[in-house]
């Protein structure tokens, strides 16, 4: 039975009530239908509850809640009133002695975590796809589910599919297809639900490591593994640094293109956008992200959507430290230069004073959604790195590897890490008080004055070679360099100010940049185009908004070209061909831009 001590933190984007009555544990069975794109369930429940629980609250959007039965007995239920965001309470009231609850249900036509994709959105062009995108509120969109980061649950399930086709979860995986097309999933660690995830497509596995290996469609599979083959390196890495991989596998799944972000955490399984494979394994730091999760979000997890930072402040840090790990100080500089600016230019857009800039957020009546901004990822890094240099290296990971442990398979909250932060350095407190300054970071908009200074030694060389093209306009002063994806965004970033369409042609002709294969530095140079009116970027720019369904990329492209005089039809005409391609956390972005 959960003491009052343990209960799940008050959560303003779910209707759950755990304090009364818990989930713990999770039985599903799931038929996948890709002719009708509906998914038919029924959710098991292990449940916990206080002696005087009469009820049992869980989220619900967009589902056909077809039955209840209560330790499989007939129940009652009853669906309240749908509210923004949230969608409606599904309330089951229980008996003394109920400990096991089952939902059965549909999902529907806008079950927004599920993208049902055409073979002609995948790679391979034969076959349709299906994926879940969880995070932050959606999981309730496929799955009735207590949908909030302080609830954990195992789970195990039983996924029925078409034959031909794999299937794939968040928990231990098979890798290999099956002919009656019935999998079997089992996960031993509490995950809050955020972290469920599905998958189904033609898809095959390879490995790259004794623990790690690639899932993608046939034609993107050869890509992927090359790309990824520094992984199991990775996860030796991350484990020498900040303790033993608590999740058995560590595997990558390719999506097709229309996912909406670069990854997502996925225990066991991240699931990974193609637009990080170009070639040269330039974008891998994203594999190293999502690896960091592993420990920091999925073991370690923010309480509410309000404590974002936790997850994503201390994961930004630990990819970045990998990365040092395996490619040395001075390539890891240039990840945290380039963080920094992203941090600038966010906070220039939201407001120094905006507290949206806090790390502690407010999100109450909002969609936390609005919370998934560079501020989460890369303030919350700078904080660290703070710390890390006022109390040194040594110290800083003596006190992750402490936190990682003392947290592990729980949810946290802003406040509970600032205690623990206070005990840990408590002889260091004083210099925290003076050089560090928590409470600021947390709870004050804006960059602390006392925040440590980031610079990158490769950057420095990119600096004057920009220097030499603004003096000089030649193109060869910047050839036969060994650059990287991150150089060259840098160089970009260096010489937009003041670059004209003439001069971007110039470029284009030397680096066929309008031509790129790496998403990175192509959607840089859209955006730059679109600022500089360089016209030879439009066919490109369709091509790119209609081929791409990653929310980073698409969403400035789309608010710049909105944001020119005559651009804001030319937008709606290009989105009307890409809007079927995207799924519903990119559409959602993009409809409030161009039709709100």
């Amino acid at each position: 039975m959960m003491s009052a001590d343990s209960a799940p933190t008050h959560d303003p984007h779910s209707f759950s009530q755990p304090q009364e009555a818990i989930v713990t544990h999770l039985a599903l069975q799931l038929k996948v239908d890709f002719e009708s794109k509906i998914l038919t369930g029924v959710a098991t429940y292990r449940i916990q509850k206080q002696p005087d629980a009469r009820r049992i609250i869980l989220d619900t959007k967009d589902l056909f809640i077809q039955a209840v039965y209560l330790n499989q007995a007939p129940d009652t239920f009853n669906l309240g009133p749908d509210k923004e965001f949230l969608g409606q309470p599904l309330e089951i009231p229980l008996l003394n002695d109920t400990d096991e609850i089952s939902i059965h249900y549909q999902t529907t036509s806008v079950s927004a975590a599920l993208q049902w994709l055409g073979p002609e959105q995948t790679a391979g062009g034969q076959h349709p796809f299906l994926f879940t995108q969880s995070q932050a509120i959606l999981a309730r969109t496929w799955m009735p589910c207590q949908d909030s980061p302080s609830v954990r649950f195992t789970y195990e399930a039983q996924v029925q599919v078409p034959a031909g086709y794999l299937a794939l979860m968040s928990a231990e995986n098979p890798q290999e297809m099956v002919n009656n097309g019935l999998y079997i999933f089992k996960m031993v660690h509490p995950i809050p639900s955020y972290l469920m995830a599905l998958a189904v497509g033609h898809l095959q596995f390879k490995p790259v490591g004794s623990r790690t290996g690639v899932y993608a469609e046939t034609a993107t599979l050869p890509a992927a593994v090359y790309e990824f083959a520094e992984m199991e390196k990775m996860l030796l890495a991350a484990e020498d640094l900040y303790g033993t991989y608590p999740w058995g596998r560590y595997d990558v799944l390719v999506l097709p293109p229309s996912f909406p972000f670069g990854g997502m955490e996925n225990p066991c399984l991240t699931f990974a956008t193609p637009t990080i494979i170009t070639g040269d394994r330039s974008l891998t730091s994203l594999v190293a992200h999502e690896l960091a999760h592993s420990w920091s979000g999925n073991l370690v997890t923010n309480a509410t959507w309000n404590d974002f930072w936790l997850n994503e402040g201390f994961t930004v840090y630990f990819e970045r430290r990998i990365m040092e790990y395996l490619y040395g100080p001075e390539y890891a500089d240039m990840l945290k230069v380039l963080g920094y600016q992203d941090l600038n230019k966010t906070i220039e857009e939201l407001g120094e004073t905006n507290p949206d800039t806090c790390l502690k957020l407010n999100l109450v009546n909002r969609d936390p959604d609005e919370g998934l901004t560079e501020i989460a990822y890369e303030k919350g890094n700078l904080f660290l790195l703070t710390i890390e240099k006022a109390v040194g290296r040594a110290r800083f990971d003596a006190f992750i590897q402490n936190y990682f442990q003392s947290f592990a398979f729980q949810s946290n909250t802003t406040e509970n890490f600032l205690k623990f932060l206070s005990s840990f350095f408590d002889q260091e407190k004083g210099i925290l008080t003076k050089e560090v300054q928590p409470e600021c970071w947390i709870y004050e908009p804006g960059i602390p004055k006392v925040a440590v200074k980031v610079s990158s030694a490769r950057f420095a060389l990119i600096e004057e070679k920009a220097k030499e093209w603004q003096s000089t306009k030649d193109p060869s002063v910047l050839a036969n360099l060994p650059w990287t994806t991150h150089e060259w965004l840098y160089f970009l970033q260096l010489i937009e100010t003041e670059l004209q369409a003439s001069e971007m042609a110039i470029l284009d002709n030397a680096f066929h940049f309008t031509q790129s294969g790496n998403a990175e530095v192509l959607a840089a140079w859209l955006e730059m185009g679109l600022k500089k009116d360089y016209q030879v970027i439009e066919e490109a720019l369709g091509k790119f908004l209609q081929g791409v369904g990653r929310r980073k990329f698409v969403l400035p492209l789309f608010k710049l070209l909105a944001d020119k005089p005559t651009g804001k039809n030319q937008a709606k005409s290009i989105y009307e061909k890409a809007r079927p391609n995207y799924h519903a956390v990119t559409r959602q972005s993009v409809d409030k831009l161009l039709f709100a």
